[in-house]
């Protein structure tokens, strides 16, 4: 019978619509916390931190063990980490002897769930018989776009008819995703990236001078879209002087809308498209918007740059992924692992770095999103380096 790598597709966007649930869903709740559990702002804070950490952490492991272990269980697992975490918050933080110690637990079972997710979704795709895969990588990250617009949204619209206290009730809806896609991951057809055993090691990846390029590509990429993410309601609070509720509205919903149309644009047109030369462009404009959010004079301007940069840097962490991917066809599920590990790195460094700059030029976030314009600047020096070796390797050939 034929395989129908459709339903691996639609199984691996519903994995991507789980991680963004996963990791919009706590920070909606992170005040009704403190307010339920009388948290500190110091407890509140490590909840993104473990969040983090956990991924970072099983990113290392899928490097070592997954290939020996197999796709199929690991994603399966991954749905069910991610379902379990989700319910477990809706019900142990109230019956634990101490709410955070059940709320630190809860999220880091879903962040082992979403770490799986984030190693694993890209290359079941990649080893999926597409044309055109570098548009249809791109297509599949639009949809942890979504996930976080959806989240936001219909968390927002569910909180104003129901009430923020029946926020149990919505973790338990949310769950329903990833366990519903545990049959779709148990049933669809799976293949593997490379033969058994003929997987690069990560020792060998570390040889390969591509590689490292991709690393810092990963890294740029990461932080450039967190940098300007995770501080996108802030920034709307403070130029416009909008409510909270606004604020995450305008900024980091536009920001993911604009990100997901970017993805979905490629996903249409990327056959049709230099992939380098649109990643350079891309960076380019990423640039653009970090210098327009922190210089503009007008906090309307400074406001579009902020949410245009997700147009930007849609393209990035996909992008990197299908540049390297044919450049070493036997990386395996290695080098996927540590180039998700590269950009968690990006994602924790660049967010750390408009926080700790804004904070020494005296709470003013324009200096802080200024420092953050270094990282499209590297990735255009990278890509430049990039397209100036293939364009070498083919006059040698």
């Amino acid at each position: 019978m034929k395989k129908n790598y459709r339903r691996t597709l639609t199984a691996c966007y519903l994995s991507f619509i789980t991680q963004a649930i996963c990791a919009n869903f706590a920070p909606l709740l992170f005040l009704r916390f403190r307010a339920d559990y009388q948290l500190t702002l110091g407890q509140i804070a490590l909840i993104p931190t473990a969040f983090f950490i956990t991924q970072l952490l099983v990113d290392l492991f899928c490097a070592r063990f997954v290939d020996r272990i197999g796709y199929r269980k690991c994603i399966v697992a991954s749905e069910a980490a991610c379902g379990a975490g989700l319910i477990g918050l809706a019900f142990l933080p109230d019956r634990a002897p101490d709410p955070f110690t059940g709320i630190l637990l809860c999220v880091i079972v879903y962040a082992i769930g979403s770490g799986l997710i984030e190693v694993l979704a890209s290359p079941i795709v990649e080893a999926c018989p597409f044309e055109h895969k570098d548009a249809v990588m791109s297509l599949l990250h639009s949809f942890y776009c979504w996930g976080c617009v959806g989240t936001i949204l219909l968390s927002t619209l569910f909180f104003a008819l129901f009430g923020i206290g029946s926020w149990r009730w919505l973790a338990c809806l949310w769950a329903l995703i990833p366990l519903v896609n545990i049959y779709n991951f148990a049933t669809c057809p799976i293949e593997r990236l490379t033969e058994e055993g003929r997987g690069m090691s990560v020792r060998s990846l570390f040889k390969v001078p591509i590689f490292w390029l991709s690393v810092i590509l990963m890294v740029c990429a990461g932080a450039s879209e967190l940098a300007m993410a995770q501080w996108a309601s802030a920034f709307a609070e403070a130029a416009l002087g909008l409510s909270k509720t606004a604020g995450d509205l305008t900024g980091p919903c536009l920001f993911a809308v604009t990100m997901g149309l970017s993805r979905v644009f490629y996903g249409k047109n990327g056959g049709r498209v230099d992939l380098t030369r649109y990643m350079l462009l891309s960076a380019l404009l990423c640039l653009t918007c970090y210098l327009l959010a922190s210089l503009a004079a007008a906090p309307v301007l400074g406001l579009l740059g902020c949410i245009f940069c997700g147009f930007s840097v849609g393209i990035m962490w996909p992008g990197t992924i299908s540049i390297t991917s044919p450049r070493l066809p036997e990386g395996g599920t290695a080098l996927f692992a540590l180039l998700a590990m590269a950009g968690d790195m990006g994602g924790a460094l660049g967010p750390g770095l408009v926080g700790t700059v804004s904070q020494w030029a005296g709470d003013n976030l324009r200096y802080g999103i200024l420092a953050g314009s270094v990282f499209p600047l590297v990735m255009a020096a990278v890509l430049i380096i990039l397209r100036n070796r293939t364009k070498q390797s083919q006059i040698r050939q």
